[in-house]
């Protein structure tokens, strides 16, 4: 990880210096071990702090929205998909972009990582290779990468970014062995009842704190729903019924255009596994139009065109 931070700031800092970006966004190390924090760069002499580890787990395109500089972003699988997204809904243009590509391997869930160890407080976390060590007070353990990574990064099919300008290193194998959507295959196959019951039990623990919506590069419009007044969709309190539909509806307005990033799980307080409702919609589209957000800024997304071959099982 080291090699790519040193790249990272050489990069950045020869960019600004040049004057081909006004910002470069990159990550920095949280006040939080495990927690990396999103850094925007302005000046050559400021790049010190960008850094780049397996805890680099939120989307970045969530700085991009209607700017009008020119910005250099670091992107993986990931961000760069959603880059691709934004080219697509005409929130930033291809040509105020310099993407840095950086292939991932997954990043790490940090949840996980405080349940090994017991819930003890970690001071320090320290990669080598495959594996980490995380340190505390009075204890220092050390586990296997692969075997903590993010749920959506287990199962990631888009390690590398699919649109850059520059490529601080060689792409890694893509996962070819996986089913990403297993689990939601389970659901599928529950009777109504039981699969009420499933998402009643998912959503139980929101505090409708909105961390999901706010973290998500996709949530950019300018009044979300669920702060309408005139008229009122949905309403303010943790009423299960309100919860259910801020959900279900935030999903929706992802059909066709989640990349699954993880970000919303990452941030969310309560660790609620919300990808549940935007991974169904996910292999929908992927199985009715063969479609996959974020792979291609000259395709629409099939809710946005229509095909005289599209699937239309549901006209009778």
């Amino acid at each position: 990880m080291l090699k790519y931070t040193e790249k990272i700031r050489e990069t950045a800092k020869r960019l600004l210096a040049e004057k081909k970006v006004d910002v470069f966004i990159g990550y920095r190390k949280g006040t939080v071990p495990m927690m990396n924090e999103p850094l925007l760069v302005n000046h050559p002499d400021k790049v010190d702090p960008l850094y780049w580890d397996n805890f680099c787990g939120l989307n970045l395109c969530n700085y991009l929205t209607k700017r009008t500089d020119k910005i250099g972003i670091i992107a993986n699988g990931c961000n760069s998909r959603n880059i691709v997204t934004h080219i697509i809904e005409n929130q930033i243009k291809r040509d105020q972009l310099y993407i840095v590509g950086i292939p991932c391997e997954g990043m790490i869930d940090h949840r996980a990582v405080v349940r090994a160890v017991k819930f003890k407080e970690i001071l320090g976390v320290h990669q080598n290779g495959a594996e980490f060590t995380v340190k505390g007070h009075d204890f220092e353990e050390t586990f296997e990468k692969n075997k903590f990574l993010q749920s959506n990064c287990a199962v990631c099919t888009h390690r590398n970014p699919v649109i850059y300008d520059e490529m601080l290193g060689d792409p890694v194998d893509e996962q070819t062995d996986v089913n990403p959507y297993s689990d939601v295959e389970k659901i599928e196959a529950m009777d109504p009842e039981k699969k009420q019951g499933f998402f009643t039990r998912l959503i139980s623990r929101c505090i409708r704190c909105y961390a999901c919506r706010n973290a998500c590069p996709l949530c950019y419009c300018p009044t979300c729903f669920v702060d309408e007044s005139t008229p009122q969709w949905v309403g303010k309190s943790v009423d299960p019924t309100d919860t259910m539909t801020f959900h279900f509806l935030r999903a929706y307005h992802c059909a066709g255009r989640c990349t699954d990033c993880g970000a919303c799980e990452r941030v969310c307080p309560m660790g609620i596994s919300m990808r549940q409702f935007t991974k169904k919609l996910n292999k929908d589209t992927r199985e009715l139009f063969s479609w996959e957000a974020g792979l291609d800024p000259e395709k629409r997304p099939p809710l946005d065109v229509y095909r005289p071959d599209d699937y239309n099982d549901f006209i009778k």
